[in-house]
């Protein structure tokens, strides 16, 4: 997932579009106006300086025509870029239709992202499908602290304050993987508060959205049966929610019904693999400081069929 290149300079989205190409334009004026100067104070030293035996230099009271040129002239390059500026803004963070419904609502917590699907009434976490082709407007939201949002390749950032709803727009030129994360700091598990973002073709999406509402389906090996058992008697169904089991959560924590299609754990912090997750459920300490899941003391058997019943339902 990471980038061996800043990605301002491939942006992959309409709206980040707007952004590079304003601090490129920015960054070549600066660079032109840093080479005129560094080339007026270069000539100076050479051509200007003092020889032994000139004398003073002939003493010079204003030149009007100077005055006014580097006075008009700067003056006209700071306005003509507050208007590519503005226009900038506009195109990157367009205000959204008056009433319009979001597609998408993203909430942050201490330390990963909630993500809602409302009307399609699926619940995942750090790991946000999207169709490319599309526009989709975000709401953000907190559930805790403020928190930032941001996927350089895809938007601006935005934050995330509690009491307070924003918006933000999310689309994709072409399929790929993004990596995101939280720019505000929010905590001390705030540096793995992140998040993927999976952009593919609308087929794709449709088929994806399809398994997610599904409820999880009963587990049938004894294993799974075991860690079903694990989870509903333990203190992880008081946080956690998995569809079609039937306990009631607090919501404080990720949504676990489709765990096994997640590619990451802990916001980012681990690959989604077997051994990871039982190392997870053992320990989530040792593995991310300060987050808010507590070390359960689970047994490696419980661990090992807690590992079983969460991979069980894809």
């Amino acid at each position: 997932m990471a980038k061996s290149y800043i990605p301002v300079f491939d942006p992959a989205s309409a709206h980040t579009e707007a952004i590079s190409h304003l601090f490129i334009l920015v960054l070549v004026v600066c660079a032109i106006i840093l080479l005129i100067v560094s080339g007026i104070v270069a000539i100076g030293l050479i051509r200007f300086r003092q020889r032994p035996g000139s004398g003073d230099p002939p003493p010079h009271f204003g030149n009007r025509k100077l005055e006014l040129l580097w006075t008009i002239g700067p003056t006209l390059i700071v306005i003509w870029l507050f208007v590519l500026t503005a226009r900038g803004m506009h195109e990157s963070d367009p205000v959204p239709p008056p009433n319009q419904e979001p597609d998408l609502v993203i909430i942050g917590h201490q330390f990963w992202w909630e993500v809602r699907y409302p009307k399609a009434g699926v619940i995942t976490a750090n790991e946000i499908h999207l169709p490319t082709g599309a526009k989709w407007l975000v709401r953000m939201e907190s559930a805790d602290v403020i928190h930032d949002f941001w996927m350089p390749e895809l938007a601006r950032k935005i934050q995330l304050i509690p009491g307070q709803t924003n918006h933000i727009w999310l689309d994709a030129k072409k399929p790929g993987r993004f990596l995101g994360n939280c720019v505000e700091y929010c905590g001390v598990g705030h540096a793995w508060m992140r998040a993927v973002v999976v952009m593919e073709s609308p087929d794709e999406f449709a088929a994806w959205l399809r398994e997610q509402q599904k409820s999880a389906p009963p587990p049938v090996t004894d294993s799974a049966r075991n860690g079903w058992k694990v989870f509903t008697t333990q203190t992880c169904v008081n946080c956690h929610s998995i569809r079609g089991v039937s306990a009631a959560s607090l919501g404080a924590a990720p949504d676990l019904t489709h765990l096994a299609d997640r590619s990451i754990l802990g916001a980012g912090v681990l690959a989604n693999s077997t051994t990871n997750l039982f190392r997870w459920l053992k320990n989530p300490q040792a593995i991310k400081p300060g987050c808010l899941m507590p070390n359960l003391k689970l047994t490696d058997a419980q661990a090992g069929a807690l590992t079983g019943y969460l991979e069980h339902h894809p």
